[in-house]
């Protein structure tokens, strides 16, 4: 047992200089790299002080693809703000050739928004949230949705039903 400390002590005594700071620098890396997977990444969603309908789709998912229209439809109103999540957790290029291959014409967001908001991440798909203008989730909404279906939420709760 001795031996294997004066070992160990003298293996540490023996170690050059250029060793060290080897050493001293992977510490400081990987401590740095722990460090930033913390940060809160999220950005804010675009349309503050606006109506935000912010949907969960996929390309395998036949009831995202047939409310894409009805979506594109809302999207054209400049007092709502949409937004598309890949649910499969798509970004940049991939996510690009699913939207154009849906006829996706609403802003995507790649970084999933639901604990920004302080809700689940959706489990079913199409689900929908509705945002109000002060930023807070007023509705979620589980299945296809129409323009016609989304208004009537938001008119809803501008009439405080």
């Amino acid at each position: 047992m001795t031996q294997l400390m004066h070992s160990s002590a003298h293996h540490l005594q023996c170690r050059s200089p250029l060793s060290m700071t080897f050493w001293l620098s992977l510490i400081l890396v990987v401590t740095l790299s722990l460090s930033g997977c913390n940060e809160d990444k999220s950005q804010p969603l675009p349309g503050d002080g606006q109506w935000r309908v912010i949907n969960w789709w996929a390309v395998w998912c036949a009831p995202c693809r047939d409310e894409i229209p009805e979506l594109n439809q809302l999207a054209k109103d400049p007092s709502i703000v949409v937004l598309g999540v890949n649910f499969d957790g798509k970004v940049g290029d991939p996510l690009q050739v699913d939207s154009e291959r849906l006829g996706i014409a609403f802003a995507l967001l790649e970084n999933d928004p639901a604990t920004q908001l302080g809700v689940p991440r959706p489990t079913v798909l199409p689900t929908t949230l509705i945002v109000n203008p002060e930023g807070v989730v007023v509705a979620t909404l589980v299945g296809p949705q129409t323009e016609r279906s989304l208004r009537s939420r938001m008119t809803k709760d501008i009439k405080g039903g």
